[in-house]
Parts: C-alpha cells; sequence; structure tokens
C-alpha cells in the first residue's frame, strides 16, 4: 500500500482529533488588556460593559470544506473592464490558489458582452459551458417551483458570478433560468479557456483535484464538515460514528480600546463620590 493510500484509509478511520487541530484548540491568543476604566456606578449600568480579560479572540469553527463566495474586483480602463487576478480566489475553485502568473492568464481569457434588460443569459436544461461574473448590472435567477411554474431564486449585482461549476463538470446543464433585470456588462469564461490554462498549469491541477475531493465529503449547506445524528425514543437506535475536525487557521478578532472625554456635573460626581474617567 502506497503512503497516500495509507493516508486516505487513515482519514477514513480518524474519529478524534488531528494532532495539528487539538494543538491549535489547546493554545489561546491573549494579550495584555491595554486600559481598565474606572467608572461611575451609574456610567456602568447605562453602557453594555464586558470585563474581558485579553485583546485578541480567537474563533473556534468546523472545519470549512466551501470558502471563497465573496465579491469580485474589476478594473475599468475607458470602455474595457478586466477583473482583477487576485479576486478570482472569491470563486470556491479557485480560493486559496496564490498562482499570480496562472491568475493572471485566467483573467485574460475572460470575454467582455454587453446584455440588455429583458434578455435571457442561459437557460434552465441547456448545457452549461461558460463562467459568468457580473460586472455592472442586476440578473434574476429564475428556477422550478413546487408545481413547476416559475419561481424567483435570487438576484445577482456587481462582484456576483454563476456557473463556476461548469469549469469542472464536462456534462454539466444549467439548473435555473438567468434573465437581464438591468442592461448588464459581463465577463464570461469558457469551458475552453479555463482547460487551455488548466493544461499548462500543474499547480492549477492539483487545485482541481484539491476541490473535487472536497466537493465529495458530506456537508452541510454552509460548506462545514456534516456530522450524522440519530436520535429514538424507543428501543436501542444504533448511533452513527462521525467526527468533524476543526479549521487549523482561524478567525482572530483584536480589540481596539476606545476613549472619550465625558463632561458631567459636579453634582453628579459628588453624589457617587467616584472618579470620572
Amino acid at each position: 500500500m502506497s503512503v497516500e493510500q495509507a493516508t486516505a484509509v487513515a482519514d477514513e478511520q480518524r474519529l478524534s482529533l488531528s494532532t495539528a487541530a487539538a494543538r491549535n484548540l489547546a493554545t489561546t491568543t491573549k494579550t495584555v488588556p491595554q486600559m481598565q476604566a474606572i467608572s461611575s456606578r451609574w456610567l456602568l449600568r447605562m453602557l453594555p460593559w464586558v470585563q474581558v480579560s485579553g485583546g485578541t479572540y480567537r474563533v473556534n469553527r468546523r472545519l470549512t470544506y466551501v470558502v471563497g463566495g465573496g465579491r469580485l474586483s474589476f478594473a475599468q480602463t475607458a470602455d474595457e473592464v478586466r477583473v482583477v487576478p487576485p479576486s478570482l480566489g472569491e470563486i470556491p475553485l479557485l480560493a486559496g490558489f496564490g498562482d499570480e502568473a496562472v491568475l493572471g492568464a485566467l483573467a485574460e481569457r475572460f470575454v467582455q458582452q454587453q446584455v440588455e434588460a429583458g434578455t435571457t443569459i442561459v437557460t434552465r436544461g441547456q448545457p452549461a459551458d461558460q463562467l459568468h461574473l457580473v460586472v455592472h448590472g442586476k440578473v434574476q435567477r429564475i428556477g422550478a417551483g413546487e408545481f413547476g411554474q416559475d419561481t424567483m431564486l435570487g438576484v445577482m449585482a456587481d462582484g456576483d458570478r454563476f456557473g463556476d461549476r461548469v469549469l469542472v463538470e464536462a456534462e454539466g446543464v444549467w439548473e435555473y433560468t438567468a434573465v437581464a433585470a438591468t442592461s448588464c456588462t459581463l465577463l464570461s469564461l469558457s469551458r475552453q479557456g479555463f482547460q487551455e490554462v488548466l493544461d499548462q498549469s500543474e499547480p492549477l491541477r492539483a487545485q482541481v483535484r484539491q476541490f473535487q475531493e472536497t466537493a465529495q465529503k458530506p456537508q452541510n449547506r454552509r460548506g462545514e464538515a456534516d456530522i450524522a445524528l440519530s436520535s429514538g425514543h424507543s428501543g436501542e437506535p444504533q448511533l452513527p460514528g462521525a467526527f468533524a475536525d476543526y479549521e487549523l487557521t482561524p478567525r482572530e478578532y483584536q480589540l481596539s480600546v476606545a476613549q472619550t472625554v465625558l463632561r458631567v456635573h459636579s453634582r453628579v460626581a459628588d453624589l457617587f463620590n467616584e472618579p470620572m474617567q
């Protein structure tokens, strides 16, 4: 059995935290408080003061398979619009991919097009072979309702995208119809254009393989590792064995100190006989 196969088997059978995740949870990042304010009792009752023991807080959360999902950025010169290459990392397929040369090559293959209001951009059930970025304007996503009627699924605006999974699904079809609600400027990347860059870049091929592997893992609608649950009121139901690891690089928030000068009549300070700061 090769090293890669042995590692894959170990990951499937592992039902506990990885060493790196356990070490990350065991060590917290805290800084010394910069200031301990002294305030009158009436001010403590009026304002929602919270006593904290440190200035930096870490948010530990379950391992997330789907990342990215933010809005893309664009650069405009006269009538020409280009997507900013690093912002392509907001597409889940390219999240965390840092090869600027490859991202620049992908950005060069986007084709600009103007779409008038009311134009159908893609049709539900038709073959999907392009990724579309909304530069300006609004696009409505229309799908099939519960009883076969058309229903509004959402509206996409500046910086949004649709069809990003088209790049890795050879025989995919559109699951909804996209209609321009206003006059729109779009940037479109064909599967063929993406494939041309993919054939020339081994790091990009590794990124696509990793994305496809994580996409096959069970996850909830937020992209977090799914945890199997079971419950029952009679008998002895079989409890499923499940485990979800934690993020190795969780987000941290640094608290900043806010100071202000509060002008209070001397009778108020004398009443409580406490310093005002």
